[in-house]
């Protein structure tokens, strides 16, 4: 209970640490989620009281990021950039071990001999991709740097565990072997990737199968794809492979399905997308609130005369670090395909961009509480240090990216949008009223549309109230001139009158009460009905069932005339402004008809028909502004992706 419990906050935690972003995004998110971690260590529950178990963290938490992080990536930049990509996540990350972990010795060789310096240095050398979008998410970022950082980041997380294992072995024996050493990470880093992807083609190729026998069948292709990380490292991890590179061999062997299935099997990889997107925001932000619980835990275990000397080495273990990329990139060790004039600004952002985060903690945290039947006395002090680099990293980029980089910007503003796409469906709305035809099916669509634009829009009660009332004068009106007219007589008139006066009293009541009221009055009105027709139903003779059939009649003609002034008048005055409040009106008059004409069918394929014509109509007309120079081509853009996600998702509902 208390796991199930604890899961629950953790979750909890990551929803309220990104509303608090949504509000206050100056501060980058993973900022947010560590301190809201640090705070949810603080209840008095112990289902706080998390235990890093770290292969598990690795299998169910890591792969599956790295996995996805696979799927993202484009097979065709890898092909073309395995060199400069080798060179940061292989050799860099390579040399900075060996750098890092000799200075670290030389400075402190009683404290630190050379396999556990090593140890350390391996645990911080990965980087975190997630990190650096947390902080750059508002900012341009050059698309060179960019991809390097993303790349970097996918392999390195490898480099980073291989060397970490050969020290860890080289701290139990005592000795190191470069034979072995060299053999080991050929046998785990390439091992992993050719397991990876080996076993990547053989799920996709199930998935093709399937998908061709039986078209769509996302309840199986989605859970098989949602599990194929975990079962990857779990494999790979057992014949002593590289989990995370075999699972992010997968991830890219993935990718090329992607790439081959543009507009096939749309529907699954929709579902598949938004599933992965979800699944690796909330993991990622689920690392971020355990580093923040975990670090109460590991600072209560350390002296506090020992928690400044171990901060001043994390940070001088980022600067050796910071320091080392930056010669990396600027003495072009690695090419990152950058222009000459702006090589001093790249190298900057690629040393500020090493930033550190999952995989880093995750390894420090894999580090066995024994080894050689001792307690590793280092453990808590090297899982500190990792943690002051992550907080380090994270802070550095927080200040000095913003300086250097500028806002991302639009040449549009939300607003703007907001009041385009407002316009766009009003433009559709109204031009399907100009016909007569279906008249019931294009009130329904016309209905529909109007919630489009529903998000951007704050409800106006009293508007609505006044366009209710106008409305009901309406439908006064209507019925005068019908009376005068001769074409109903006065009692059908009062009778409609008192109609319209009931409804006219309850138009603006929404409230819990009034709703109470409806369904009482609908049940005393149901149960008449069924007692009359018992008791009197079988003696109806065949002139009083005639003036009955009159009366249904001589009402359902008022309704049509009544609605369709109605509609003229709502019409009249409808404006991108009321658009909502209008369309609150047509609903109730759509309900009111569903109440007396139970019989009146809709046709599905109108209906259809009309959605497919009025998105056609939203495109022409952003199409049009844009060609009149009254749109931005990326204002129009946007208008022409949100409309093909709203059809998108009304073609999904068909089903």
């Amino acid at each position: 209970m208390e796991l199930l419990l604890g899961i629950i906050l953790l979750l909890a935690t990551v929803v309220v640490a990104n509303i608090i972003h949504l509000i206050f995004p100056r501060i980058p998110l993973s900022i947010y989620q560590i301190l809201a971690g640090v705070l949810l260590a603080s209840l008095p529950t112990a289902a706080t009281n998390f235990t890093m178990h770290p292969e598990l963290f690795m299998m169910v938490v890591i792969a599956p990021l790295m996995f996805n992080d696979g799927q993202n990536q484009s097979f065709r930049y890898l092909s073309k950039n395995y060199k400069s990509i080798f060179s940061t996540s292989v050799l860099l990350a390579l040399v900075t071990v060996l750098v890092a972990g000799s200075i670290l010795h030389l400075a402190m060789p009683t404290v630190f001999p050379f396999a556990l310096a090593f140890i350390l240095a391996a645990i911080i050398t990965p980087t975190d991709a997630v990190a650096v979008k947390s902080i750059t998410s508002n900012m341009t970022v050059p698309e060179n740097v960019n991809r390097a950082l993303e790349y970097e980041s996918l392999f390195n997380d490898a480099s980073g565990i291989v060397l970490l294992e050969l020290s860890l072995s080289a701290y139990r024996s005592g000795e190191f072997s470069i034979g072995y050493g060299l053999w080991f990470f050929i046998y785990v880093f390439f091992g992993g990737i050719i397991f990876g992807a080996i076993f990547g083609y053989l799920l996709i190729t199930l998935r093709q199968r399937l998908m061709r026998r039986h078209v769509d069948i996302g309840s199986i292709v989605i859970p098989i794809n949602v599990m194929t990380p975990i079962v990857i490292y779990w494999s790979a991890k057992e014949i002593h492979f590289s989990g995370i590179l075999a699972v992010v061999s997968a991830g890219i062997v993935h990718s090329i399905l992607y790439d081959r299935l543009q507009l096939t099997s749309t529907k699954v990889q929709m579902a598949t997308t938004t599933i992965w997107t979800i699944v690796s925001d909330s993991l990622n932000g689920i690392v971020f609130v355990l580093l923040g619980v975990m670090l109460p835990q590991v600072i209560r275990r350390t002296a506090p005369r020992n928690l400044l000397n171990l901060a001043l080495i994390g940070l001088a273990l980022y600067l050796i670090m910071t320091v080392m990329r930056y010669l990396w990139v600027r003495l072009r060790l690695v090419n990152i395909h950058s222009e000459k004039a702006h090589l001093k600004r790249d190298s900057l952002l690629m040393s500020i961009g090493g930033m550190h985060g999952t995989i880093t903690l995750s390894l420090a945290f894999s580090l066995p509480v024994i080894i050689n039947h001792h307690e590793f006395a280092f453990r808590n002090s090297i899982i500190l240090i990792a943690a002051f680099v992550i907080l380090i990293s994270i802070l550095v980029g927080a200040v000095i990216y913003p300086i250097i980089l500028p806002s991302r910007s639009r040449d549009y503003s939300q607003e703007e949008f907001q009041r385009y796409l407002t316009a766009t469906v009003h433009y559709a709305i109204n031009d399907l009223h100009g016909d007569n035809s279906h008249p019931r099916e294009r009130a329904m669509v016309r209905n529909q549309l109007s919630t489009q634009a529903h998000q951007f829009h704050n409800f106006d009660n009293n508007l609505f109230k006044q366009l209710m009332n106008r409305t009901h004068q309406v439908e006064l009106a209507t019925i005068d001139h019908l009376t005068d007219e001769g074409e109903i007589t006065e009692q059908e008139a009062q009778a409609y009158s008192r109609f319209v006066t009931r409804s006219a009293l309850r138009g603006g009541q929404h409230g819990l009460l009034e709703f109470c009221r409806v369904m009482i009055h609908r049940l005393k009105w149901r149960l008449n009905r069924w007692r009359y027709l018992r008791n009197h139903g079988h003696k109806l003779d065949a002139k009083q069932k005639k003036i009955i059939d009159s009366k249904r009649a001589a009402f359902d003609k008022i309704q049509l005339l009544v609605y369709r002034n109605v509609e003229s008048y709502l019409h009249s005055v409808s404006k991108p402004n009321n658009l909502n409040e209008i369309a609150m009106v047509q609903r109730v008059y759509l309900k009111r008809k569903e109440l007396f004409n139970r019989d009146c069918a809709v046709d599905n394929d109108v209906v259809t028909s009309l959605f497919i014509e009025a998105f056609q109509l939203e495109h022409g007309y952003v199409q049009q502004k844009l060609a009149a120079g009254e749109l931005s081509q990326e204002l129009a853009n946007a208008l022409n992706e949100q409309i093909s996600t709203d059809e998108l998702v009304y073609a999904q509902s068909l089903d």
